[in-house]
């Protein structure tokens, strides 16, 4: 093979490109005024990267987080509001319109999805439907054309602590791998969506024996 054939060979893809068919683990969280995706307000939105060492272990990256303004029209509870502990009108909260919040978090995560030769980006939350709508929604309602993540599939944290760890509430997932829990700081989108990913990557982690195996039998 010539020298100029070596220099033009294409590196191999990232391994995270084959960790997940080709999908890219992304933890995000939201905090509304509300339940109804359609109606009520997005308030905040955090992602977390998620990272893969040389031995193919995943591990918490970091973090982009945005507090967002209600959009016209928007309903809030106060039953929501109560329970995020969000003022959505204070007059220092540094919320930004919910089309520019996405557009930054989508940045992020297309540097990621390139970083690591993946396809797309897979949301990864605790009841993730919940957070996927309100994603969803805001996309809509922003007229948003290129959204990296897939449109309705998910990995849902609350399925994966039932399974590997006979919890499902965030805070008794987290609390029974033995990392650290603040209820005081729970309900904050980028506290939240840092301690989902700790849970995710963790019984990623824990299975990733099972995964060896199965690559080394196909």
């Amino acid at each position: 093979m010539s020298v100029s054939a070596v220099m033009n060979e294409a590196p191999p893809p990232h391994p995270f490109s084959r960790r997940f068919r080709g999908f890219l683990p992304v933890v995000v969280d939201v905090e509304t005024g509300g339940f109804d995706a359609r109606r009520d307000a997005l308030l905040e939105i955090a992602a977390v990267l998620v990272e893969m060492d040389d031995g193919g272990r995943l591990s918490r990256g970091a973090t982009c987080s945005y507090h967002v303004q209600p959009f016209a029209g928007a309903n809030i509870e106060e039953d929501a509001l109560e329970v995020n502990g969000i003022d959505p009108w204070h007059p220092l909260r540094p919320a930004i319109p919910e089309r520019d919040a996405l557009q930054r978090v989508f940045r992020e995560v297309r540097e990621a999805l390139r970083r690591y030769d993946c396809n797309r980006a897979i949301l990864v939350g605790h009841n993730s439907f919940f957070d996927l709508g309100f994603i969803n929604a805001a996309v809509a309602r922003s007229d948003i054309k290129r959204n990296p993540f897939h449109p309705f599939s998910s990995f849902d944290t609350a399925t994966l602590g039932g399974v590997a760890l006979g919890q499902t509430v965030l805070a008794r997932a987290v609390e029974a791998l033995n990392l650290p829990w603040d209820a005081s700081a729970a309900h904050s989108a980028s506290y939240d969506a840092e301690k989902t990913a700790d849970l995710f990557c963790e019984i990623v982690n824990r299975f990733q024996p099972l995964y060896l195996e199965n690559l080394r039998s196909a």
